[in-house]
């Protein structure tokens, strides 16, 4: 390979929770400290251990050569870069420099759009299980949660329950949904057809989409996102669409995400909100950044990404399967994250959950808890981490914890 997969980097003292917040109780769910004699292998929070791509650095460097940070605004290169990028790697069609505005993280603009589309008191309707940060945003805005469950068919594939999303929105007259797609932490990509029904249950609800599409470039072999834009006509007036370059390129640190609102009134809606207390504005690196990294250096380099992460999912998937009896995951068709239930392997052995967290936490596997997420004997695990990591923390876990 052209770039480097396989080094392993010192993230210690460098501004990596995932590293650094082992061990600290701050979220709550932070893995504990692993004994003495093993060092931790972070995968909990849903970060990259590698170097993000050198198209990235190099733009930020060449801005900072220039010793002037001032006022600026957005420059045309930085529309048209997301054009481009979501038009040949997404398949967007008629994508407009004014459909698109910026967003200070995907949590922004959701918590903006829950804000203006919906009223407090209001419930809202999440798949799960679910990306723990979607329940904490509507929570914490006096908003309800209404979870509509996921069910495993019989080839161990996450499929939506269209019958329970629409028995839901019709009994607690929802009008707000927020999907992920792909979705966190099933590692599901959704076809086209089930993108369909989902907007067919979501139209006859009158139910408008906050659409979570961060992990819109991590998508493996056979499997392609469709953007929930593209569906249909009555998507691309009801739904606002989120994305970022953090999860594909490791820049969450930077803080640079963006929505992308087909329809006027949603723009306008969502947009004065986000914009009014003037805390939604970008930081010239970050735009720097987003620039370097939907470059042609930065595609070739996320092409050579997903090949890496696909191996690792491939090998960790089929590691549990054929050694760890009681444990079962669906291998991830999208992301780099696997959720694994671990219920019958608890009960088999009278475990609880929380004492096969620690057996691994004590041997430096940073798992995450997954109950968080409506996992309830589940958890999650981050495989974006060179290849020896992973094969270093499955031998962990079948020396010290599933004993193989």
């Amino acid at each position: 390979m052209k770039y480097d997969f396989t080094s392993i980097i010192d993230r210690r003292g460098k501004d990596a929770l995932a590293v650094d917040g082992i061990g600290h109780k701050v979220w709550g769910n932070e893995p504990d400290a692993p004994r003495e004699g093993y060092d931790a292998i972070p995968m909990w929070v849903a970060d990259m251990n590698f170097a993000t791509a050198p198209a990235v650095t190099d733009a930020m460097i060449e801005r900072v050569k220039h010793p002037l940070f001032g006022y600026f605004f957005p420059t045309d290169a930085y529309y048209d870069a997301i054009i481009n990028w979501q038009t040949k790697r997404n398949g967007y069609q008629g994508l407009k420099r004014e459909y698109i505005g910026y967003e200070n993280g995907v949590h922004g603009c959701v918590t903006s759009a829950v804000e203006t589309l919906s009223a407090p008191g209001d419930k809202i309707l999440i798949h799960a299980p679910v990306y723990v940060g979607f329940s904490s945003d509507v929570e914490g805005l006096g908003r309800t949660s209404v979870y509509s469950p996921l069910k495993l068919d019989e080839n161990g594939i996450w499929r939506m329950d269209y019958e329970d999303m629409d028995a839901k929105l019709k009994a607690h007259n929802i009008h707000l949904a927020i999907f992920c797609s792909p979705h966190n932490p099933a590692g599901r990509v959704w076809e086209r057809w089930e993108l369909e029904k989902a907007m067919e249950v979501y139209a006859a609800n009158e139910c408008y989409v906050i659409s979570d599409e961060i992990w819109a470039d991590v998508t493996y072999t056979g499997h392609k996102h469709i953007p929930t834009l593209m569906v249909n006509d009555w998507a691309r007036k009801h739904t606002v669409a989120v994305y970022a370059p953090s999860k594909t390129f490791n820049l969450a640190g930077l803080i640079g995400s963006y929505h992308v609102i087909y329809d006027k009134y949603l723009r306008d809606r969502v947009g004065s909100y986000g914009y009014a207390t003037h805390y939604n504005e970008m930081n010239v690196l970050s735009m720097h950044a987003l620039l370097g990294a939907y470059s042609d250096e930065g595609a070739e380099w996320t092409d050579e990404l997903l090949q890496v992460l696909e191996g690792n999912c491939k090998y960790a998937y089929e590691h549990i399967r054929d050694h760890y009896e009681g444990i079962t995951a669906a291998m991830p068709q999208g992301t780099y994250m696997i959720f694994l239930d671990c219920a019958k392997w608890c009960e088999a052995h009278g475990k609880t959950l929380d004492q096969l967290l620690k057996a691994g936490w004590d041997v430096g596997v940073g798992w995450q808890d997954g109950r968080a997420f409506q996992g309830p004997c589940h958890i999650r695990m981050n495989l974006a981490s060179p290849l020896s990591r992973i094969q270093e923390a499955f031998d962990r876990l079948d020396k010290y914890v599933f004993q193989v």
